[in-house]
């Protein structure tokens, strides 16, 4: 009889991006950093959980040299490949491509380069990486790693696959091919844009979708929200494709897909952010963001006013997604409705959007009202703690983090009601001790400044009424927006997923 322990199953996380990699996983950990967007941090935050745990996490990862060299060589002076040499590294993995030694950036703004890059990342991933470090599951990410869920069915290794982007990329077997993948066998287990019959019909001629193969393939699925899920599922975005449609629907039906909220990094939090004036947390909120807002706006050239009313818009500035046309509507009413409050908004963002807001700004002569700013982290992270609203007004949001970071600073979402923002607020019922926000059902401006007027009923509350509410929403944020709670959801999935603990006792 054998009384050895089991092994704890082997996690393979692969990624295109992370921000951070936790203390002790291999020695190359602390210094390897390539963030686009929010997979990273999401990346970087599981990682992080599981290892923290005990479990047996790997990462696999393009070697982005460039990046890499340049951080070491900022902190060290010295070469990525010198200081490699020294320091094996055991759990993180770095696919070894020239495609994407000298990039600079995780992606280009190039398509076909993506493209590229992607095949690349997951050649590696399937030739060199799986037969390495032979896992138990393995956790994929979006587009960039829609082939691998095909390679873990021949495999018969369980995968899970999370969509944090309804983008996609097309291709065909033969360039698949022509990077060096084995695409002859995985090849029905791959999504096509037609009716695949048989391998050389198909090889030249159908297009193969990576994020709907990533979906089709794996044994598990799940988006970054419950909400937007059946969102999908219940045909209310016409953006996503029919195909993809059904296939998460197929997933969702065989109790094969869920949603897990994202969280924001463990860094916004008011009472350790070096990046503010002044710290504050819960118990001292009042004096913390009246010594906030009068340093934003001071910095911003606004009207110096502690009980001007403070809205912060903290999205990517577009018209397809994030709403801005709903505040651009409507913009110059809000602020006149209120100028005897000094009502001010403020944008840290950028996109195609932002020339119009400066333009309403100059035209009705709003600058000590409204400012209109670049994306600065440093200044985000301010307007946070000025603020006391947050504008969401997204048409979809597939998770969204600035509603939850917000809260916590003490500034209070006024959203639309779709996706994760559904998943994440609910109607502020000071009576009950309820609710962190203020939500409006249909998408148009007068649904958007109807919110704004429930957010100023709120804003003149008793200020001993409205300080009880901000001192719980802070608390209870906390508790509920953090990495820890989205990495127990991803423990418990893959714990359904492997039919066994992660971490053996």
């Amino acid at each position: 009889m054998n009384d050895a322990p089991k092994k704890n199953p082997r996690i393979l996380i692969v990624t295109p991006e992370v921000n951070y990699l936790p203390e002790g996983m291999g020695n190359l950990a602390n210094y390897l950093t390539a963030k686009a967007g929010g997979l990273a941090d999401v990346s970087a935050a599981l990682i992080s959980a599981l290892f923290d745990q005990g479990a047996d996490v790997h990462v696999a990862l393009p070697d982005y040299r460039e990046i890499f060299s340049a951080q070491l060589a900022h902190i060290f002076g010295k070469e990525l490949d010198l200081i490699r040499r020294k320091m094996p590294d055991e759990r993180i993995h770095l696919a070894e491509d020239r495609v994407f030694y000298y990039l600079n950036h995780v992606y280009s703004n190039y398509g076909w380069e993506n493209l590229k890059i992607a095949l690349s990342f997951q050649r590696e991933v399937i030739n060199n990486i799986i037969p390495r470090v032979r896992p138990d599951l393995i956790h994929c990410n979006d587009w960039m790693t829609g082939l691998i869920p095909a390679v873990s069915r021949k495999l018969g290794i369980p995968c899970l696959f999370t969509i944090h982007n309804i983008h996609t990329k097309k291709t065909f077997l033969s360039n698949i091919e022509d990077t060096g993948i084995d695409a002859a066998s995985i090849w029905q287990n791959l999504y096509y844009e037609l009716m695949a019959y048989d391998y050389w019909g198909t090889r030249e001629s159908n297009p193969i979708d990576l994020l709907t193969s990533g979906v089709f393939a794996s044994h598990f699925v799940n988006t970054v929200s419950p909400t937007f899920l059946a969102e999908i599922i219940e045909g209310k975005h016409d953006f996503v494709q029919p195909y993809l449609k059904q296939e998460l629907s197929n997933k969702w039906y065989a109790g094969c897909a869920a949603g897990i909220l994202n969280a924001p990094d463990s860094s916004f939090n008011p009472s350790t952010d070096s990046e503010i004036p002044r710290r504050f947390s819960e118990k001292d909120f009042v004096r913390g963001k009246i010594e906030n807002k009068r340093a934003f706006q001071k910095r911003l050239g606004l009207v110096q006013d502690d009980k001007a009313p403070m809205f912060f818009w903290p999205s990517r500035l577009d018209s397809i997604q994030k709403g801005s046309q709903l505040l651009a509507e409507i913009l110059y009413t809000v602020v006149s409705l209120y100028w005897h409050r000094n009502l001010q908004i403020v944008f840290v963002a950028t996109g195609e959007y932002q020339p119009h807001f400066k333009n309403i700004v100059d035209f009705h002569r709003l600058h000590n009202r409204v400012a209109v700013c670049d994306f600065d982290e440093k200044l985000e992270r301010l307007a946070y703690a000025a603020s006391d609203f947050v504008l969401m007004p997204s048409r979809f949001e597939p998770c969204g983090l600035p509603q939850m970071i917000g809260p916590i600073y003490g500034a209070l979402p006024v959203a639309h009601d779709t996706g994760g923002l559904h998943d994440t607020i609910t109607e502020i019922d000071p009576e009950k001790d309820a609710g962190n926000g203020f939500l409006f059902k249909f998408f148009d401006a007068q649904g958007l400044l109807w919110a704004i007027h429930q957010a100023m009923a709120f804003y003149d509350l008793p200020p001993k009424v409205k300080q009880k509410q901000i001192k719980r929403i802070m608390v209870e944020s906390l508790a509920n927006f953090n990495h820890s709670v989205t990495a127990r959801q991803y423990i418990n999935l893959y714990e359904k997923m492997l039919q066994r603990p992660l971490i053996n006792t």
